[in-house]
């Protein structure tokens, strides 16, 4: 039988996690006892919170309780913007989400991963950008290294793979390009 993998030849490379061990696990503490207790409309601390940690919020920006991040140094959200319940910013890697983005709930931004045709399994990661005006739906997986585009819509229970053009609306696994994105007035 072949070896693919051997964990214990895993080496985390020096300072992955962009703050000491003691940060990250000060960061977890206060994301559970202060920002997923706090209630629905203290969007202004869940801002001060992530912003006390390195994270860049614009104005106005409304993040739900229930969202996990990893890793708030490493995140930055524009104005305006919605981030929805039970998303994940798994920000390993650097995401950086534009003005007026709304990122609806249970969608995963995973910006890590493992090298599976290395042996010893290495990990990495890349980062996400997603541009002004977009609309990630409802559980939606964006993969490490993806960039979406100004007003492109992700339709829900997509999974992004690839980079993804301007004012689009696409949908599917992977996410493919369906249509142009019109406004309407």
């Amino acid at each position: 039988m072949p070896n693919y993998q051997n964990l214990s030849e895993f080496k985390l490379p020096k300072n992955f996690r962009g703050r000491n061990a003691f940060v990250v696990q000060l960061w977890w503490l206060v994301q559970t006892l202060f920002f997923n207790t706090s209630p629905q409309v203290f969007y202004g601390w869940r801002r001060f919170l992530l912003r006390l940690f390195g994270a860049k919020i614009g104005k106005k920006v409304i993040i739900r309780p229930s969202v996990k991040t990893t890793y708030p140094w490493k995140v930055s959200i524009g104005d305006y913007s919605w981030i929805g319940d039970d998303v994940v910013l798994y920000s390993l890697g650097e995401i950086e989400i534009g003005n007026n983005v709304v990122v609806s709930q249970k969608s995963y931004l995973c910006t890590g991963s493992h090298d599976y045709l290395t042996k010893s399994f290495p990990i990495f990661a890349k980062k996400i950008t997603i541009e002004d005006e977009c609309w990630i739906a409802t559980d939606v997986f964006v993969a490490p290294g993806i960039t979406i585009k100004n007003g492109t819509v992700v339709g829900s229970r997509s999974s992004v793979y690839k980079d993804l053009p301007a004012n689009k609306v696409c949908v599917g696994n992977p996410a493919k390009v369906i249509r142009d994105r019109k406004v309407e007035k």
